[in-house]
C-alpha cells in the first residue's frame, strides 16, 4: 500500500532546520508543498527528497503536506518566507486563492517552482519562476484514445461514461477536455451520464456505486485521479459489473497497476511519474537559486500510457517500495 503524507512542521523546527542547513557550506534549503495525502504526492516527495542527492547537491528540505487547504498552504509559506528557504517548490491547492502567498514568497525574493498544479496564468508569470506538469489536456486526451478504441471496438457508437473527478483544480478540468476530445473524434455519440466529484478512495467506491446504480446502462467508469481511479474499479467489482463496465484510470498506483494485470475491470491508465516530477521540479528550483536564465514558464514532465498486463506487471517490478 502507499504511504499517506503525515508531514507538518512547527515554527520553531522551520527556524531551527533553517538555521541549520544554512550554517553547512554549499547547502541549500528548499521548501516543500504537497498538495493531499494521495500515492501521488508520496511519489514526489521522494523525487524531491533524491534528485538533491543525484544532482550533486546538498539540499535541505523542509516540507509539508497542505491537505488540499489555502490557509494551511498560506501559513506554511509564510513561515518558509520567515525561516529564510532559499526556493519554494509547491502544487498550488487552488488558481487564485494560492496567489497571494506566493505573491509574498516572490516579494521576499524567493523563487516560487510550481508543479502539477499552478496559480492562474496571469499571476504565475508574474510570480513563479517555472511551472513543472505533464500536460494535462495531453493526458486526458491519451486515455481518452484507449477508451474510444475500446468503444469502436465493441461497437458502442453512444457509450454512456461517468466521471469520478477531481475538478477542484484545474488541472483535472484540463484532463476531463481532453478526454472528451478523444472521444469525440472516435464516438461523436459518447454522453457523460454523471461527472461527480470523488478523488478521496472511499469516497470514489461510493460514488462509484452510486452512479452505476442511477445508470444501469453504462459502459464505463473514468477516474480523473489516482484514488478515483481505483475506486472506480471497486466500484464495478462491488456492484458485480465485471465484464459489463470497464474501467479507465489515471496516475499509477501499485493497486492500480495490480488492477490492469488482472485485466477485467481497468483497462488502463494514463500517468505522470510522481517521481519524475518531483526531481524536476527540485531542478527548476535549484536553476532559480542558482539564478539561471528563466526560460520557459512550463517545464513539460513525460506522460506515460499502460494498457497492458506486461506493461503493469514491468512497473510494478521497477517500483518494489510502492511510490510513483
Amino acid at each position: 500500500m502507499l504511504k499517506s503524507l503525515k508531514l507538518g512542521v512547527t515554527a520553531l523546527a522551520l527556524s531551527a532546520l533553517a538555521g541549520q542547513a544554512m550554517a553547512q557550506d554549499n547547502s541549500i534549503t528548499v521548501g516543500a508543498i504537497y498538495l493531499d495525502a494521495q500515492g501521488f504526492y508520496a511519489g514526489v516527495r521522494k523525487g524531491v527528497q533524491v534528485g538533491g542527492t543525484e544532482l550533486g547537491k546538498d539540499v535541505q528540505i523542509i516540507e509539508t503536506n497542505a491537505g488540499g487547504d489555502v490557509g494551511k498552504e498560506a501559513s506554511f509559506i509564510d513561515r518558509l518566507i520567515s525561516a529564510g528557504v532559499q526556493a519554494i517548490i509547491l502544487s498550488a491547492v487552488s488558481p487564485d486563492g494560492s496567489v497571494r502567498a506566493i505573491k509574498r514568497a516572490n516579494e521576499a525574493g524567493i523563487p516560487v517552482v510550481c508543479y502539477n498544479t499552478c496559480i492562474n496564468d496571469k499571476d504565475m508569470k508574474e510570480y513563479v519562476y517555472a511551472y513543472a506538469v505533464g500536460d494535462p489536456f495531453t493526458f486526458g486526451y491519451k486515455i481518452g484514445e484507449v477508451a474510444a478504441a475500446d468503444f469502436v471496438k465493441a461497437g458502442k457508437t453512444e457509450p454512456k461514461i461517468g466521471i469520478l473527478n477531481c475538478e477542484f483544480v484545474d488541472v483535472c478540468v484540463q484532463r476531463r477536455l481532453g478526454f472528451e476530445k478523444a472521444l469525440g473524434e472516435k464516438v461523436p455519440g459518447f454522453k457523460i451520464v454523471a461527472n461527480q466529484e470523488a478523488t478521496i478512495l472511499d469516497k470514489a467506491i461510493s460514488t462509484g456505486e452510486k452512479i452505476i446504480t442511477a445508470n444501469p446502462d453504462i459502459d464505463a467508469l473514468w477516474g480523473e485521479s489516482g484514488g478515483a481511479a481505483l475506486g472506480a474499479a471497486k466500484a464495478i467489482r462491488n456492484t458485480n459489473n465485471i465484464g459489463k463496465i470497464s474501467a479507465y484510470g489515471s496516475d499509477m498506483t501499485t493497486e492500480i497497476a495490480q488492477e490492469i494485470v488482472s485485466g477485467d475491470v481497468m483497462r488502463g491508465t494514463v500517468d505522470v511519474s510522481g517521481q519524475a516530477l518531483g526531481k524536476l521540479a527540485l531542478q527548476q528550483a535549484l536553476n532559480a537559486i542558482e539564478k539561471k536564465p528563466q526560460g520557459e514558464m512550463i517545464v513539460p514532465n513525460p506522460i506515460d500510457l499502460y494498457t497492458t498486463s506486461e506493461q503493469a506487471k514491468a512497473w510494478l517490478e521497477t517500483h518494489t517500495d510502492g511510490l510513483p
